[in-house]
């Protein structure tokens, strides 16, 4: 009998993954019948999910085994009280290799200087502004999960000393990991560049506010690829218009798209980019989702596995 599986994203997108879905899970040995409708939602055994698609009730799925997202962040679903299926978080090759090029690219930006040359095309030759060694430049990454440890060691590999801070004790080559209040502060300490990729959960919202900005070194960076409520804006903007921040390049905001009037827009110590950190690609989303498909069918444990209690 044929897996069933539910599509429920966006419509846009259903063309696009239907026969990537299909070819992943037939690699794996898997017959599915994949629909983007339900007429019978107790028939389905897998839901494959994004918040800006149509589903909003997961009760009727009574016999579904999990609900597989394809966005990697899970706030807007985790304290759903329909969900009672196991929830699977978005983790691929795709994200994980986006995120860091983007991370690596901006931090290289802010490090190099090239603000500097590339915003002043005025005539002045502006020899003076080089920048430092690598090794002298410390980074900072809030969040060590599969993204921030990634792009902290690609950091790492280039030469920069990378401090990494989790909420509970992890380990990740060529990061010096730490963890508790104490490691927060530490790490806040030490960054010229601080990036942030942490989950939103109750404990990280509003994580980096006036008291934790006034820990960073006197005109550091900071960088949020990782959700826009990590930070207070009102902390951030005070911060950047005393000078006490040298730049915050933001990709993620509380609301989005970000209003045309928000502060950030025009400020000229802030970079604005449009939430495209690291988007799901199609066909590695695809081939994670057949995994966990085939895992769940072969009766083994999904990969990653939400803690409701955790938030992520």
């Amino acid at each position: 009998m044929s897996v069933r599986v539910l599509f429920a994203g966006d419509d846009r997108d259903w063309p696009v993954y239907a026969p990537l879905l299909r070819s992943a899970c037939a690699a794996r040995g898997l017959e599915i019948a994949l629909s983007d409708t339900a007429p019978d939602p107790a028939a389905v055994d897998y839901i494959v999910y994004a918040p800006s698609g149509p589903l909003k009730d997961f009760g009727p799925f009574t016999a579904a085994k999990a609900v597989l997202s394809l966005w990697a962040g899970v706030e807007r679903i985790v304290g759903d009280p329909t969900l009672t299926q196991p929830l699977c978080r978005m983790v691929d090759s795709g994200l994980r290799q986006g995120m860091t090029e983007w991370v690596t690219g901006h931090v290289l930006r802010h490090h190099l200087g090239l603000d500097t040359h590339i915003l002043h095309q005025d005539g002045i030759w502006r020899d003076k502004a080089v920048p430092p060694l690598a090794g002298e430049r410390p980074v900072g990454i809030l969040g060590l999960g599969a993204l921030g440890a990634a792009a902290g060691q690609a950091l790492a590999g280039l030469g920069f000393p990378v401090t990494g801070w989790s909420r509970t004790p992890k380990s990740a080559a060529q990061i010096d990991c730490r963890h508790g209040a104490d490691g927060l502060a530490e790490t806040l300490r030490r960054a010229q560049i601080m990036v942030l990729l942490l989950p939103l959960t109750e404990d990280t919202r509003g994580l980096l506010n006036a008291e934790r900005l006034a820990l960073l070194p006197e005109g550091a960076v900071v960088i949020n690829p990782g959700r826009g409520p990590l930070i207070v804006d009102a902390d951030l903007l005070d911060a950047l218009d005393r000078g006490r921040i040298g730049h915050a390049t933001l990709d993620v905001f509380a609301t989005e798209p970000l209003p045309p009037e928000h502060p950030y827009w025009a400020h000229p110590r802030v970079t604005v980019t449009p939430h495209i950190a690291s988007a799901t690609r199609p066909q590695t989303a695809a081939e994670a989702i057949a995994e966990n498909i085939a895992r769940g069918e072969a009766g083994r444990p999904f990969l990653h596995l939400v803690d409701r209690a955790r938030g992520y």
